[in-house]
């Protein structure tokens, strides 16, 4: 491998925190771009790592902005901050970072890599399996051990190149498993997919109910991109990636994302850029996704409203939303790609 370039990870909550940290361990060129108490934190006492293993505190260069970045070495970016946070993140990279700088979406969400293409010609998509929990200011716990994640990636919209193949390597000498991909979206629309229970996790007490609430929701969702057009692998070859790799939690508590920026207090949350996609998708060729849209809404308001995680009743959910009928929209689906034009927009926009 060729000597590597220096990396900023742009937002180290869980999964940004964890990349960074075992970047770090493993003796990378690693500056981190936190903000508020995480940074104060990181700053006064390194960032703690929290592993089956133990703990580390990880002494990490930490930047407030990225005004306060070294460019001239020309540092590779992993973008981690979550998808609400997407534009303020690339607004400030926009103004100081050079234009040909490669930017790494490792971000759930399909919108996260054409926004970045607006601002940087050198774009990168990752599809994240990385169990992780950030909760206090400082701390990480990175969940599954001894592989702390599976970080597979390829350019943006497609295909491969030399820096995919660094990142790949620097990242798989980290601790993760990574593969180059040609086809990376569609591996990151597979994660979408999964990620539409998110704010199900959050905001619904636990259940068959919730997990059939969750079920709808990705069935309809595969029925809405096969009527858009867009590609994703599926759920086997999705299985079959993860395989055994992912071992293990330091702690049952901490669920998806969305959860624990509910039971952190946060008033955003990313189901505009989950359950939303696919209520956006459906809009474009004509179908309906109540569903999702139930979910994006709900959920939204929960936040909003600071309601406690996982307080809302699946039961009543299900009733308001009536007989599934997503199996059904087949038909509806080939009228759709009769009397619509193709849409010429990238996926996710």
């Amino acid at each position: 491998m060729t000597t590597p370039r220096p990396l900023v990870v742009y937002g180290v909550g869980a999964i940004g925190g964890v990349i960074a940290a075992r970047l770090r361990l493993a003796g990378f060129d690693v500056t981190a771009v936190a903000r508020g108490e995480h940074l104060s934190a990181i700053r006064a006492r390194g960032l703690t790592l929290v592993t089956q293993a133990g703990t580390d505190a990880v002494a990490l260069p930490a930047a407030a902005s990225a005004r306060d970045v070294d460019w001239s070495a020309g540092p590779m970016v992993i973008l981690a901050v979550k998808s609400h946070q997407t534009a303020s993140a690339l607004d400030d990279l926009s103004a100081y970072a050079p234009p040909g700088t490669a930017v790494f979406v490792a971000q759930n969400g399909v919108a996260n890599e054409p926004a970045a293409l607006r601002s940087f010609a050198n774009v990168y998509g990752v599809t994240v399996m990385l169990p992780a929990a950030h909760l206090d200011p400082g701390v990480v716990i990175q969940q599954s051990h001894p592989v702390a994640g599976i970080l597979d990636l390829g350019r943006y919209p497609a295909g491969h190149d030399e820096p995919a193949e660094q990142v790949a390597a620097t990242l798989r000498a980290s601790g993760f498993h990574s593969s180059v991909r040609g086809d990376v979206m569609a591996w990151k629309y597979r994660k979408l997919i999964a990620n539409l229970g998110n704010g199900v996790i959050a905001a619904y007490r636990p259940g068959p109910d919730a997990d059939e609430l969750v079920a709808r929701a990705r069935t309809e969702a595969e029925h809405v991109l096969t009527a858009a057009g867009i590609p994703f692998v599926t759920a086997e070859q999705d299985a079959l990636r993860r395989g055994d790799l992912l071992q293990g939690r330091v702690n049952d508590d901490y669920l998806s994302s969305t959860w624990q920026s509910v039971a952190r207090g946060h008033t955003q949350v990313e189901t505009d850029w989950f359950n939303g996609e696919i209520v956006l998708q459906a809009r474009l060729h004509g179908l309906r996704a109540p569903v999702n849209e139930m979910i994006q809404r709900v959920t939204a308001e929960h936040a909003r409203v600071g309601r406690p995680v996982r307080s809302l009743d699946a039961t009543a959910a299900l009733k308001k939303l009536g007989a599934a009928t997503t199996p059904r929209q087949t038909d509806e689906i080939e009228e759709t790609r009769v009397r619509q034009p193709r849409s010429t927009r990238p996926a996710g926009v």
